[in-house]
């Protein structure tokens, strides 16, 4: 799916540079934990997640994740965005929650990861 359908689905809009709606992504993954990203993410997928503080993004540079999707209207700092940026990072908002945006995305085709395999 088109990062430019992701964010029409979400009702969102682009915190970093917005050139970038033509990169496609196949999986989500929708989590608060860190930890849990580290433990459990090893494909290429886009990160829902309400976190907005520098771990986020340093979780997601560790992780090879290309776009971050923030929750619930929350706004990073501009330290959060400029290290997204540094790292080449996509970063987008939402006022839907975390439920809801899984819901939308899900719906309209998106999958999930591949917990046991």
């Amino acid at each position: 799916m088109r990062l430019t359908q992701i964010k029409e689905l979400l009702n969102g809009s682009f915190i970093t540079s917005s050139d970038c709606g033509e990169v496609e992504f196949k999986k989500t993954f929708a989590c608060d934990l860190m930890s849990d990203v580290l433990a459990l993410v090893d494909e290429d997928v886009i990160l829902l997640t309400g976190l907005i503080n520098i771990q986020t993004i340093r979780t997601a540079e560790m992780k090879d994740i290309k776009c971050v999707i923030f929750v619930r209207g929350k706004e990073p700092s501009s330290d959060v965005v400029n290290l997204a940026q540094e790292k080449g990072i996509i970063l987008l908002k939402t006022t839907l929650t975390l439920f809801e945006s899984c819901g939308t995305l899900y719906n309209a085709g998106m999958k999930g990861i591949d917990l046991y395999e």
